[in-house]
């Protein structure tokens, strides 16, 4: 078949795409030595060269090698270093020893993109294509790159934080941005519930964990107009809140005590020998006062002092559900948080941190998973996880829609995510 001209225009527009994602994961990664993208700081995390390997892996696997005639894998044995887990495919490196790739080097890892970015251009490019075959599967390979490219950024921002020098992914250009204005104290907003529709509607991609759109019943409910800000999880520290056993989930006081929780993952308290050596004197600035005063943050900028009307980040769910119970509210079901996502009055829905919520992580009435190979992507992991709904200041532009299902372990505090309350009514 003969390409139609509407059809020539979609894959132009799609190769277009396809350059642009592929090169923000290089714009993300050169801050960074050749060191650094080697480090695994622990098994949850992977290094940067895995990630941006694991991503060609992905178009050259799932892609290339099905469609395009004649393709010629950059290196066979690449297929098991760079499979993720997809069992279908075959045997793999094990995850948490991916730090221990020092070979192939950062360079050849660019090499094997170009490699694959070549001939996903030229496949693109060719006539006679089969669109309803290959788009579908660009367009996820893409989303899934994208998904990559903020775990590229909490990988790194945690192994960097496990340095004494606690060195910057990048060093800001100037003073720390303030957020935007919000109220001092929080304001509830009063939700009518009654049967609403949850879930991704409309011919744009979503995955396969956000179909399909179907009622789900909410009770009459308030929503917190903004998000938790650090000055006022420093007031539940101050309270003693991680002392106090009455406010945690049983798991997750287990998990206060096994690790030696104290405050969230990139928090220094004033006494922390670590202030010494990784805050640079132009960064030696007033801290804010209150219970706030002296705590200081590590971020992708380096440490800063703590800004009180930031939102919170790096907690697990165990924590956000603790500082509700302590505020004497709770997290909002995921079905609560999606229907009041255009509120009136409500702020900082998404782009700042990922927001628990107290939903597990299940498939919705009807679930099917994607085809093929796809299948693997997300169906095979709704058990024992929470849903985070939002997106973060690391999370890619088109990941922040409403339906996004976002999920981790209830341990897991290396993500940008925090919390938003609600009550009941």
């Amino acid at each position: 078949m003969t390409l139609s001209r509407p059809i020539t225009q979609a894959a132009g527009a799609l190769r277009d795409k396809f350059r642009e994602v592929r090169a923000m994961s290089l714009a993300l990664a050169a801050p960074l030595s050749s060191e650094d993208q080697c480090i695994q700081s622990m098994p949850d995390a992977s290094p940067t060269k895995w990630h941006l390997a694991h991503t060609t892996w992905f178009f050259e696997t799932v892609l290339l090698q099905p469609h395009a005639a004649d393709y010629q894998p950059f290196d066979p044995r690449f297929h098991y270093l760079f499979n993720s887990y997809y069992e279908a495919l075959g045997p793999r490196h094990p995850r948490p020893h991916r730090g221990l790739l020092t070979r192939p080097s950062v360079d050849e890892v660019h090499a094997y993109r170009r490699h694959v970015d070549e001939a996903v251009v030229a496949l693109l490019e060719e006539g006679g294509l089969d669109w309803a075959a290959i788009e579908p599967i660009v367009t996820l390979g893409l989303n899934h790159e994208q998904q990559h490219q903020e775990l590229l950024l909490t990988d790194i921002l945690h192994a960097l934080s496990c340095n004494p020098l606690l060195p910057a992914y990048k060093p800001a250009s100037g003073p720390a941005v303030r957020l935007a204005a919000v109220p001092p104290a929080v304001r509830w907003l009063s939700r009518p519930g009654g049967v609403v529709e949850v879930g991704h509607a409309g011919p744009d991609f979503s995955f396969d964990n956000e179909t399909p759109r179907h009622q789900a019943l909410v009770l009459p409910y308030a929503m917190a107009d903004r998000l938790v800000n650090c000055g006022d999880y420093a007031q539940f520290i101050a309270d003693g809140g991680y002392q106090r056993a009455e406010l945690w989930l049983s798991d997750g006081w287990a998990a206060v005590q096994a690790n030696g929780w104290r405050h969230p993952a990139y928090w220094l308290a004033p006494d922390d020998p670590r202030l010494a050596v990784g805050l640079q004197p132009q960064q030696q600035q007033p801290s804010p006062q209150g219970a706030a005063a002296g705590w200081h943050v590590f971020g992708l900028h380096g440490v800063r002092p703590m800004e009180a009307d930031a939102p919170v980040a790096q907690l697990s769910f165990y924590e956000a559900a603790a500082y509700a119970e302590w505020a004497g509210a709770r997290l909002p079901t995921e079905f609560e948080w999606e229907a009041a996502c255009d509120a009136p009055g409500i702020v900082q829905m998404t782009g700042h941190v990922w927001q628990w919520t107290r939903s597990s992580y299940d498939p919705y009435p009807g679930f099917r998973p994607m085809p093929g190979i796809a299948a693997e992507y997300n169906g095979k992991f709704m058990v024992g996880q929470l849903v985070l709904r939002g997106g973060s200041v690391a999370t890619p532009a088109g990941h922040t829609r409403p339906s996004y299902r976002n999920f981790f372990p209830p341990a897991a505090r290396w993500q940008f995510s925090g919390l938003r309350l609600a009550k009941d009514l």
